[in-house]
């Protein structure tokens, strides 16, 4: 879902550009969107192929946008990073067309290890899943 973007800095372009190439990203079908203060997050309309059997989306794509989100998040930081932990909290069932948004917020930024959160709303702002990761820091993205 590779948007032309203008005016971003060097980390959101490298960040959309990265997402881009991911093949479960693209899977998907989220877009990376960059924000005003310099991040990114992630956006996804619901659709039939992200449902399960009683007309609402899965958690395990929650947990995908968490964990993407999460992982962009990251990249702001200058870090490349693997899940080692995530868990979710699920605070309402998301219906089909519903235009989700999910940002990552890093908590603790270590040498081996970074702890962020995840929100997932909607445009009017409705917690939809919360998410928390640890992750091990791979290494610098400009290494």
């Amino acid at each position: 879902m590779k948007q032309e973007q203008t005016n971003l800095t060097k980390t959101q372009q490298f960040i959309v550009d990265f997402y881009h190439k991911n093949p479960f990203v693209e899977y998907l079908q989220a877009e990376v969107v960059p924000t005003a203060d310099g991040g990114v997050q992630l956006e996804l309309t619901v659709e039939a192929e992200h449902t399960n059997l009683y007309g609402i989306i899965h958690g395990g794509v929650l947990m995908s946008l968490a964990d993407t989100a999460m992982g962009a998040a990251a990249l702001t930081h200058n870090k490349k990073v693997v899940t080692m932990n995530l868990s979710m909290d699920f605070m309402h069932s998301v219906p089909m067309t519903t235009r989700l948004i999910a940002t990552g917020t890093v908590l603790h930024d270590g040498r081996h290890t970074m702890t962020l959160e995840s929100d997932i709303r909607n445009a009017d702002g409705k917690l939809f899943a919360k998410g928390h990761g640890t992750f091990y820091v791979l290494g610098l993205v400009e290494e």
